[in-house]
């Protein structure tokens, strides 16, 4: 029988047959807290962006953990040959940007959610552009799927994968090789916006509750790399 939000047994082990030996052959691992991630039942699971490499190291990290990161990806990628007939078997869900079907991706989240997935957002849509690579102001995504149906939303955070594949490189810096670094934060505590699951949510709430949750990823990554964050988040690329 098939997990909750999982593919089935060939992409999983065709999955896990690529990613894992890539993972474990670049990078060593420094994964903390993961007792905090829930194990089953449908959660939102946040985290920063560093880098294109990320996702895979991230991934790795979920499945070891029991989790399949169900992934939010460009609905571009969804029409280019092979690739789109592999991000579809790996169940990842098509964002589309800036058109009017821009809800459909939130709404399919929203059915993984209930059927026990785990929903990975990137809250920033992009990689961050903040010069100290701290996270960005947030979309606001996550928190509007996370006050639609309650879900529990549980922050992660992760240190390394730019120092590997920065961001616009065209060649990864393999050597000496690098320690990716990942601490999981208890859930965020969205309990003050709660009472809107099934109803409109304001812009305003939206935005506090997308900061809190930004402020939660934040704050994993302070203890990651023992340095305070900035008090304000770097404003995003107004093209992003």
């Amino acid at each position: 029988m098939r997990r909750p939000g999982w593919p089935s047994r060939f992409w999983v082990a065709f999955a896990v047959a690529i990613v894992k030996p890539i993972s474990w052959l670049l990078v060593k691992k420094d994964w903390r807290h993961s007792d905090r991630l829930p194990r089953s039942g449908g959660i939102i699971m946040v985290t920063n962006h560093l880098s294109w490499l990320d996702p895979i190291l991230v991934a790795h990290f979920l499945y070891n953990h029991g989790r399949w990161p169900v992934i939010l990806a460009k609905s571009g990628l969804f029409s280019v040959p092979l690739v789109g007939s592999l991000v579809r078997a790996l169940q990842a869900i098509p964002v589309y940007r800036g058109s009017t079907d821009a809800a459909r991706s939130l709404e399919e989240s929203r059915r993984r959610l209930a059927a026990g997935a785990c929903v990975m957002f990137y809250p920033e849509g992009t990689c961050t552009r903040d010069p100290d690579f701290w996270p960005m102001e947030g979309k606001t995504g996550a928190a509007r799927l996370a006050l639609a149906t309650g879900a529990t939303v549980i922050p992660v955070a992760h240190w390394g994968a730019q120092e590997i594949l920065p961001y616009g490189a065209r060649r990864p810096r393999l050597l000496p090789r690098k320690t990716f670094h990942v601490q999981t934060g208890p859930p965020v505590d969205l309990s003050k916006y709660a009472g809107h699951e099934g109803e409109p949510v304001s812009a305003d709430v939206l935005r506090e509750a997308t900061a809190d949750i930004m402020a939660a990823i934040t704050a994993q990554l302070a203890e990651i790399r023992g340095e305070k964050a900035p008090e304000t988040p770097f404003k995003r690329p107004s093209d992003n």
